[in-house]
């Protein structure tokens, strides 16, 4: 049996859902170099049709399993070198199914620090804990042998305390045991956090107020909870325990060690049981259920920050619009920058609208503004939403009323603008701009062609997640870096205008091949054939195949360079096209639609050599050359007045930008400078439990205000129509 079958059997009881010869394809490609994007577009057919988030999941799952049971190796190797190892031991550490279990089985094994167990073993009761165990008739007289004042053994209180210690260790590290009483303290157990005696000093803001005296169910306590909890922590702020009637869990136990015996030996054994339980086995177990929530709500934040990121960066793009990027400030002036259509800086400018400023560089401000748009004929303007927005939102929105033509804005997320402003990609870019001015490059360029400018920026900057900082940062790392491919090979790029930091997210593409790649199209100009990024450097076969589908070629030689049909597939693509009297001028023609729209996919499947779902994609293709997916998303939502805090009303309806979505809600953009929540209540009629499969990033949405809080600049927001 191969071993990416073996390994297949053991994910797919993982995920049972997918086929476990899907699973074995998928590994084999994984081993041969196939990346995620790559197998999903274009070996369908081997992976029977998995998106890259299945083929991710069963890549992670196949990881954790090699962990897992790596980890058993080197436990294994351990106790057999330590001469412990016992055919049930072996049999238990093959069979154990999580790391915990395997933790479980070593712990006993484990080289530990010197404990009053090991000095009371070392004494020689190790035989009589034995007879105690077994309720020994003549356990008194066994204990009276067992003194001797050179083993400090003076008395028998010292023998009995001996056999307490070797008895207490013992019971907390039988398996057996903890695993009983780890799931019974899941179920019946609470959070209860409480503020620190100084913990008030370092909350001053009261961020985390709700927590001063909080309890709730271990097994109801929601992901968010735990990581807002899990600051506190950190910050010196709060306490935290989990708290279990152990009455039952003493029961358990004495149930299994004594029964309904009574005695000495039972006097012994139930004093072990109360003290391995309190010293031993419950902080071991609070440890191990917190280690256990925060894994959790950690993964749980990571995937809702990675959903987020794919939904911002595969917002729709403006195209064909000439675009001003406005960066607000106060002191030190509005930066200004203006793209063109493809998103080439034309020119910048500093204005000053706002106080402090003199009043003659306000007077002059509105005069510059409306200028600068006429000479450049801007279309569109997006101001960053960082300081100074509000005041530069009024500004704008009174400007664009005295000139004739239509000019709209719209507010920008500039989370992040600042980190690539100060970056070595926007210092190479614009050398001789200031950071403020690189920012309006940016904010502009979000606007007009999200995917591009994002790209450019450490996604953890971007800010559409909850608590990013409270959660393992390699692990949101990958998972961030696994949404970026994703989307940037969805979409696909123009090899022609595509900068490196785009190109380098390209399927089969590095950071130093994506460099040679822009270097080899400004030295030879423009690349009209997708064989020619055969002679980049650093493209070897294996990194041609897997990038060339995704690399878009607009008014090349051959019209089939711009569309996902991979180049393996243009034969069969040419045959189609004969078949049906068509060339390939005619891609996205009504004649080619027309002709394919009777299509019978399993006999020219058969007939071409191609797989069915291949084929589909090949029709794809034809039917709609340069495709793009964001263009199904919602389009910006454009605006030419103002809203101001004081206009809000409750009951008033309004149409909003989803910024963010997170546990608890979604906060949304209505046009004031604060975004206001809309909880998780307050979405639907019906119940629901997760957010995100309401709304996502980018929405467009109707909502009606419930609240207005002035004095703590919130807003409360409903989806729910009042009047329904």
């Amino acid at each position: 049996m191969s071993d990416e079958l073996t390994i297949a059997k053991k994910v797919h009881g993982e995920i049972s859902n997918i086929l476990v010869k899907q699973i074995s394809e998928t590994l084999k490609m994984h081993n041969q170099g196939d990346t995620v994007p790559f197998m999903a577009r274009y070996r369908k057919e081997r992976t029977g049709n998995l998106d890259e988030v299945q083929i991710q999941n069963i890549l992670d799952t196949a990881k954790k399993i090699n962990n897992l049971d790596q980890r058993k190796q080197e436990v294994i190797k351990i106790i057999k070198e330590r001469g412990k190892m016992t055919p049930v031991l072996k049999s238990s550490l093959d069979k154990a199914q999580t790391v915990q279990e395997v933790e479980d089985l070593y712990l006993p094994y484990k080289k530990k620090r010197r404990t009053k167990a090991t000095i009371a073993k070392e004494r020689g009761l190790t035989p009589l804990a034995i007879s105690v165990l077994k309720f020994a008739d003549n356990i008194s007289d066994q204990i009276k042998g067992a003194l001797d004042p050179q083993k400090k053994l003076p008395d028998q209180g010292s023998v009995i305390q001996g056999i307490h210690e070797i008895l207490a260790e013992a019971i907390s590290e039988k398996v057996s045991y903890r695993e009983w009483i780890r799931n019974y303290t899941w179920k019946n157990g609470d959070i209860v956090v409480s503020v620190k005696r100084n913990g008030k000093a370092n909350d001053e803001d009261g961020v985390f107020l709700q927590y001063y005296d909080f309890d709730q169910p271990v097994k109801s306590l929601p992901s968010f909870r735990t990581l807002a909890i899990n600051r506190g922590v950190k910050q010196s702020v709060l306490n935290v325990k989990i708290s279990v009637e152990p009455t039952r869990i003493f029961k358990y136990l004495e149930s299994l060690l004594i029964s309904n015996r009574e005695g000495q030996c039972a006097d012994i054994i139930r004093d072990a049981i109360n003290d391995s339980y309190s010293r031993f086995i419950a902080p071991a177990t609070e440890r191990e259920i917190r280690n256990q929530l925060s894994d959790s709500a950690a993964s749980h934040a990571i995937d809702m920050f990675g959903k987020n990121l794919y939904n911002l960066l595969m917002q729709a793009p403006l195209k064909g619009k000439i675009v001003m990027g406005f960066d607000p400030a106060y002191r030190t002036g509005c930066k200004l920058a203006i793209v063109d259509k493809n998103g080439k800086f034309l020119a910048k400018k500093i204005i000053y609208p706002h106080e402090p400023a003199p009043e003659s560089k306000r007077k002059a401000a509105q005069g510059e503004f409306i200028e600068f748009l006429e000479k450049y004929q801007v279309e569109m303007i997006a101001i960053g939403n960082g300081t100074a927005s509000r005041e530069s939102e009024l500004f704008v929105s009174e400007v664009i009323k005295k000139i004739s033509r239509p000019i709209y804005y719209v507010i920008v997320n500039e989370a992040g603008a600042s980190v690539y402003s100060a970056s070595e990609v926007a210092r190479r870019e614009f050398p001789d701009f200031s950071v403020e001015q690189r920012s309006a490059v940016s904010i502009g360029r979000r606007l007009q062609d999200p995917l591009s400018e994002l790209v450019k920026i450490d996604p953890k900057s971007i800010g559409v997640g909850q608590y990013q900082h409270d959660v393992p940062e390699s692990k949101l790392s990958d998972k961030l870096d696994q949404v970026v491919e994703i989307a940037v090979n969805r979409v696909g790029v123009n090899v022609n205008t595509a900068s490196p930091e785009l190109l380098e997210h390209i399927s089969g593409l590095t950071k130093t091949s994506a460099l040679n790649l822009v270097q080899f199209r400004n030295e030879n100009g423009t690349i009209t054939d997708r064989q020619q990024v055969k002679k980049v450097p650093r493209i070897g076969p294996k990194a041609f195949e897997q990038c060339v589908g995704f690399l878009r070629i607009i008014g090349g030689k051959n019209p089939l360079d711009n569309t996902d049909i991979h180049p393996e597939s243009y034969g069969a693509a040419s045959k189609l096209l004969k078949i049906f009297g068509l060339t390939t001028n005619d891609l996205g023609s009504k004649s080619a639609k027309d002709k394919f729209s009777q299509i019978d996919i399993n006999r020219l499947s058969g007939q071409l050599e191609v797989g069915k779902q291949t084929l589909s994609d090949i029709i794809a293709g034809i039917e709609t050359p340069g495709r793009d997916l964001r263009d199904e998303m919602p389009a910006p939502l454009l605006r030419k007045d103002v809203l101001t805090f004081d206009d809000l009303k409750p009951g008033m309806k309004l149409q909003g930008t989803v910024r963010n979505v997170v546990d608890f809600g979604a906060f949304v953009d209505i046009g004031v400078k604060q975004d206001g929540l809309v909880h998780i209540s307050k979405m639907s009629q019906k119940y629901i439990s997760d957010p995100s499969l309401v709304v996502s990033v980018g929405d467009i949405v109707n909502v009606w205000v419930e609240g207005i809080d002035k004095k703590r600049n919130r807003i409360q927001l409903s989806m729910i129509d009042p009047t329904k």
